[in-house]
């Protein structure tokens, strides 16, 4: 399976959690849906759309953590017969990042998060602190999304 980034700081922390997790798909994101490394997705079409979907749940997850007054919910966690997933989010000195990790029967729910906790740390080790973030929806946003997806796909 092949690993990707966008944000080279992110690659050493994604490919030890990946092996350590026995990790099968993991998106690294904003909260925004932008992807900054990817594990195992061969498709451009498939790590966007699951993208998307994972960025949507955290925020409507927020918003229903809110509405039953808590300040946040902790991760999200769903089991099917033969995978799993985990989607949670971290803080970094860049900002907040969504991590949404797709695992299968070869590992449990509590190594997975056990694992995210040492991702989450070690992300947050290597993000640089003396770059801030740009807008989500920059100008040229057309045109970074087209770099960026060029860049995971190698195209």
């Amino acid at each position: 399976m092949t690993t990707t980034v966008v944000e080279v700081w992110t690659e050493g922390p994604l490919v030890r959690y990946v092996a350590q997790a026995s990790a099968r798909l993991v998106v690294v994101m904003t909260p925004a849906g932008q992807v900054l490394a990817q594990h195992g997705f061969p498709r451009a079409v498939d790590l966007m759309g699951v993208a998307a979907i994972g960025a949507a749940i955290m925020a409507s997850s927020g918003a229903l953590a809110e509405l039953v007054g808590e300040a946040s919910f902790g991760a999200l966690f769903h089991a099917g017969r033969r995978h799993g997933i985990h989607l949670a989010a971290c803080r970094t000195p860049r900002g907040s990042l969504v991590v949404l990790t797709v695992f299968g029967r070869e590992t449990s729910i509590g190594l997975v998060e056990l694992f995210f906790e040492e991702f989450a740390a070690a992300l947050n080790a290597a993000a640089p602190a003396d770059q801030a973030r740009g807008p989500v929806l920059a100008e040229n946003f057309e045109a970074e999304l087209g770099q960026s997806l060029a860049s995971l796909f190698g195209r």
